[in-house]
């Protein structure tokens, strides 16, 4: 089992490139996350699971194994979830048109697209975004 950090509100990052997992990683412990990472739809549930106190989701759409982004936004976000309210970020260059109306409908946060803005500004949306959910 893992433990939750404790100091300040937790980021589960799901995405599958180790690198930009670092990357990410890194801007959202400057703006003062704890991060959880998995690299996988399964691992992803699981840490939900086993950590709790998630504050916020970072999900790519493609990530390795049979199942995407998509099937885990529907299965966090089906009706009786326990997990329902915790927002999602979805931040990929690779969702479809019709995959990210899908995303949106489910009740995703909000979509940004990876070659559009910088790392640190998606760190700093999710911030602000939880320091005021209204947004």
């Amino acid at each position: 089992m893992v433990s939750k950090p404790k100091n300040n509100k937790t980021a589960l990052v799901i995405e599958d490139e180790r690198i930009l997992v670092r990357v990410i990683e890194t801007k959202l412990e400057k703006v003062g996350f704890d991060v959880v990472t998995a690299r996988t739809v399964d691992q992803g549930l699981s840490y939900i699971e086993d950590v709790g106190g998630i504050d916020v989701i970072w999900l790519d759409h493609y990530l390795p194994g049979e199942k995407t982004g998509l099937d885990f936004v529907a299965k966090l976000k089906s009706p009786g979830s326990k997990w329902a309210k915790i927002p999602i970020f979805l931040v990929s260059n690779t969702a479809s048109d019709s995959n990210v109306r899908s995303y949106l409908r489910l009740g995703v946060s909000k979509y940004c697209v990876k070659a559009e803005h910088r790392l640190e500004e998606i760190a700093s949306d999710i911030k602000s975004f939880l320091d005021d959910p209204r947004k």
